[in-house]
């Protein structure tokens, strides 16, 4: 059994240690934020945070997050109180599809956690191991900046 903190809870599940925790998150525990993409860290689809640092969910063996604490989009904030980053993203249309979504906001959440102030170098930098296809790479740095905004003026939710 591994066992390790999901999005603020006690997790444990009756895996091999060997199999990727994005099996794991998207199996036996039930969520389906963090998403198969490539399987290669080539897209970030899989992304989530393990001890608040991005990590490839599609590669990381179950092991690798024992005891430790990983979260998930779904960690990040819900409708009756989503994380400025979500409010931000939806302000400024920054999703099409959606599929690249999750990741990205976990990635982005990792660097105002680091980074409150980022620039758009920093912003362009943390968020250059995903891949969005749909183009909407502009709306998202703008949304990234929008909530860095909000969370310093203490707007949290409604930038």
């Amino acid at each position: 059994m591994v066992a390790f903190t999901l999005n603020g809870r006690a997790a444990a599940v009756e895996l091999p240690e060997a199999v990727p925790l994005l099996a794991a998150l998207r199996g036996p525990l039930g969520l389906s934020g963090p998403r198969y993409g490539c399987g290669a860290e080539r897209c970030g689809a899989c992304m989530v945070l393990v001890e608040n640092r991005p990590a490839y969910a599609c590669t990381l063996p179950l092991g690798a997050a024992a005891g430790k604490a990983v979260r998930t989009v779904e960690g990040l904030g819900g409708p009756e109180a989503p994380h400025p980053l979500q409010t931000a993203f939806l302000a400024e249309q920054a999703g099409q599809c959606g599929y690249c979504l999750s990741g990205i906001l976990v990635s982005a959440a990792a660097l105002l956690e680091a980074n409150p102030a980022p620039d758009e170098a920093a912003v362009r930098a943390a968020l250059e191991p995903h891949l969005c296809r749909c183009g909407s790479h502009n709306r998202i740095l703008r949304a990234v900046l929008r909530a860095a905004a909000a969370m310093r003026e203490g707007r949290g939710g409604a930038p």
